[in-house]
């Protein structure tokens, strides 16, 4: 029996050509987008899952009273991890200290390669649970040992077993390599670290570190924890509250350290805090997409819905048939049933190829490996659930609606669907096109406020600045080399400095002044640059003067930004005197904030002073705009390569990092874009497989109409002003409902937009316009059709 309803259903599906196109293709967009996002979801849900210690891990952070604002981080004394390991030693299983991760030089032979690492200490490959490929995860015990990751053995060694091979490390380090580990997966927080060093080989680097007189005054480093086995979190946390703040002068005491476990559960989706508190992260999107997912399957489903009952009519006397043959209605209703979990498999089938062809573009667009996972149990589980619900959820209605036709009202003619039977199908279409509204109007709002926070102003110009890594060569040559690049006409000029352009690596506190509050603890972003670096980056000075080597006081001087200037309440700052460190600095300008961090948030109270070359850490440079790009770079290159012969030339395009800052913001908005139209589109389906059919339900009336007199605006009008009257209504639902929603995003951002009127009026014109697009080709074409085809059987 169930193979002959399936044989009836096929039948029905071959016979209704067009109708069968629109469901299926319909249902098989939504069912891929809603695969291609529960993939995605899947893949943030499982983020560093790749640890099997993953339960257990966390990152010590601190909680730290600055400018007046609760502020979080994630940077540590050195000496964190060894108290936490002697004081709170049974609460944890691994304590490791680590750096910050970097790119590191690496050369064998005449290879040399850049790659990202980071320092660990010897714990840190077991807590990780590192999958070794050679070696042992005990290898980073001696100084001088490194383990590298399966690409950066294969880049450097080829087909050579790497094993116990000596490496130059950063030019002037000999170590010895001691295992090699799997590349960690792309949904993992450390997926990037090509190598691994021990934490003493960087603390053997840095000298400074062990020579501080102030220990734990300085955040230097990151500290990593597993915690023991019946430990929880929030125990442990307690526990290490003060560990920072029984540690620190009474004068640091007021920055009201508060040591806690920042878990991995927790560190992709729970990424973000605001004045104390885990306000959340990327758990947001997680939530919007799944919400789109399940919006954009449920719109599929609306479609097959509303066609199969749009067509009741045509299949009345079918119904009325069967029962008056003898079919029960359990019968029908699987029958009905038996189409709809048709018209699902096929949609499936279909969705599958839609997603293997889609799916590089998506790992694309969303910057994500993500591959199908066809031999994972729970894929396939999940999948027959999918397709079990959304056959249920498409084919009720119809099954249900159908099968209670009376047999004989359809038999004698008299049967009449009645005039509220089109109403659930209006409601459905109004529900259709509120969904794809919303989405219009949040493409319309992310795309805006993505392009608010990219004018927003710098404070610098930052086309035709370069900026590369300073190596001690550039240093001991800095004066030569600028000479020879402005002669050679490829820079117009050059500066050096400690923090790039566009990002803070220093910040300090220990600041005083006339009038500051005793008890405030602040804490600055500090960039040492060289005297040309306000020429360079062509601040802009609101007061005072620039730096300049004709004032042998400027090596006492700040430049402060306005954000400073407003901080620390001068009227006149320029000529005022700041205490730092117990040392006398004059303020001798304030310059126009430059955005260096997000560009969604206040820039940040900024000093600038001058330093040793010997403190520098990166180079900027101010390319001749009366030269072409490429002619020079290569003149910079052949000048780096004249005093660095094993350092590879990279460089970075100031302005492209700077876009980079928009990355996220920029993947969300164009995945909700693409969601968005393709949410439009089957909506339109609907509307048109819709449209197709009122016109001929309605085709007698149209021809009477057109003898008696009427113009194909008329009857344009006429087929058209209903939808359009749901399409209003769905306006009017979406658009309080996507206002308050996006006001809740935005408020996010310090930085952002204001909702404009205007945007709700562009997206209710533009679904106006695609519905009158998609029911016009319809309601003209029924418009248009001779009447003595339709009349001529009356």
């Amino acid at each position: 029996m169930l193979k002959n309803y399936f044989k009836i259903a096929w039948r029905n599906l071959a016979k209704s050509k067009g109708y069968s196109a629109i469901n299926i293709g319909g249902l098989a967009v939504g069912m891929a987008v809603a695969m291609l996002i529960g993939l995605w979801v899947y893949d943030e849900l499982t983020f560093d899952r790749y640890h099997k210690n993953y339960d257990h891990i966390a990152q010590v952070m601190q909680h730290v009273n600055f400018n007046g604002r609760l502020q979080s981080q994630t940077s540590n004394p050195g000496l964190m991890g060894p108290e936490l390991r002697t004081k709170y030693g049974s609460d944890f299983k691994y304590v490791v200290q680590a750096s910050w991760p970097g790119g590191h030089m690496l050369s064998v032979g005449d290879k040399h390669f850049f790659k990202e690492g980071i320092f660990f200490e010897a714990d840190a490959p077991e807590m990780l649970t590192l999958d070794m490929l050679k070696g042992t995860r005990d290898g980073l015990k001696d100084p001088y040992s490194i383990l590298l990751s399966a690409s950066t053995a294969e880049a450097l060694f080829g087909d050579e077993d790497p094993m116990h091979k000596t490496i130059t490390f950063d030019r002037n380090y000999q170590v010895k390599v001691t295992g090699v580990y799997e590349d960690l997966p792309n949904n993992a927080s450390f997926r990037n670290l090509k190598l691994i060093a021990p934490w003493e080989l960087w603390l053997i680097q840095n000298p400074w570190a062990k020579e501080m007189q102030n220990p734990w005054g300085s955040n230097f480093s990151q500290t990593f924890v597993q915690i023991a086995d019946r430990a929880d979190f929030e125990t442990v946390s307690a526990k290490i509250k003060d560990t920072k703040l029984n540690n620190v002068s009474e004068g640091e005491k007021r920055y009201q350290w508060q040591v806690f476990l920042h878990p991995m559960s927790k560190w992709n989706l729970y990424s973000e805090f605001k004045n104390g508190q885990n306000t959340g992260g990327n758990i947001r999107y997680v939530w919007l997409f799944g919400i789109i997912g399940l919006f954009v399957l449920l719109l599929a489903c609306i479609n097959f819905m509303n066609l199969a009952t749009a067509r009741s009519e045509k299949r009345a006397k079918e119904v009325g048939i069967h029962k008056t043959v003898g079919s029960h209605r359990w019968q029908l209703i699987s029958r009905f049933f038996a189409e709809s979990y048709l018209i699902v498999l096929l949609a499936f089938i279909f969705s599958l190829l839609l997603v293997i062809g889609l799916l590089p573009l998506f790992n694309e667009v969303a910057g994500k490996k993500i591959g199908i996972p066809w031999q994972n149990p729970l894929f396939w589980t999940l999948n027959l659930v999918f397709i079990f619900i959304t056959g249920l959820l498409a084919g009720s209605y119809p099954a249900l609606y159908l099968s209670a036709f009376k047999p004989l009202k359809v038999l004698k003619g008299t049967f009449r669907v009645g005039r509220f039977a089109s109403v659930p199908r209006q409601v459905l279409v109004v529900l259709q096109f509120t969904v794809s509204v919303m989405l219009i109007i949040g493409t319309i709002i992310v795309y805006q406020q993505i392009q608010h926070a990219k004018n927003r102003p710098v404070g610098y110009t930052k086309q035709g600045l370069v900026n590369l890594n300073l190596q001690d060569e550039i240093k001991d040559h800095f004066e030569v080399i600028r000479t020879e690049l402005k002669n050679a006409g490829a820079v117009e000029e050059l500066a050096a400095c400690v923090s790039p352009l566009t990002s803070v690596w220093n910040t300090n506190g220990g600041f005083e002044w006339e009038g500051k509050d005793p008890s405030l603890g602040v804490d600055f972003p500090t960039n040492a640059v060289s005297y040309d670096f306000g020429k360079t980056v062509q601040w802009e000075i609101k007061a005072g003067r620039d730096f300049s080597k004709e004032f042998a006081t400027d090596s006492a001087a700040f430049i402060i930004n306005e954000s400073a200037a407003k901080f620390i309440g001068f009227e006149e700052p320029v000529g005022k005197t700041l205490i730092w460190e117990g040392e006398p600095f004059t303020i001798i300008a304030v310059v126009k904030d430059i955005l260096q961090e997000s560009p969604f948030f206040p820039v940040r109270p900024t000093l600038y002073r001058i330093a040793p070359m010997s403190d520098m850490a990166n180079l900027v440079l101010k390319l001749n705009p009366k030269q072409s790009t490429a002619q020079s770079i290569g003149i910079i290159e052949k000048t780096w390569k004249k005093y660095i012969s094993d350092v590879p030339f990279d460089y970075t395009f100031i302005d492209e990092a700077f876009g980079d800052k928009f990355m996220a913001e920029e993947r969300i908005g164009k995945l909700a874009s693409y969601f968005a139209v393709l949410a439009v589109f089957i909506s339109c389906l609907g509307l048109f497989g819709m449209a197709s059919f009122v016109a001929e339900q309605r085709t007698k009336e149209i021809g009477i109409r057109k003898v008696l007199g009427a113009s194909v605006a008329n009857l344009w009008r006429l087929l058209s002003k209903e939808f359009m009257l749901l399409v209003t209504i769905s306006c009017i639902i979406a658009i309080p409902i996507a206002w308050y929603y996006l006001t809740l995003w935005l408020a996010n951002y310090d930085y952002r937009i204001a909702i404009s009127w205007v945007v709700f009026v562009l997206a209710a014109v533009l679904a106006l316009l695609i519905t009158i697009v998609t029911v016009s080709f319809q309601a003209i074409k029924a418009a248009l059709a001779n009447p003595v085809d339709s009349l001529r059987d009356e």
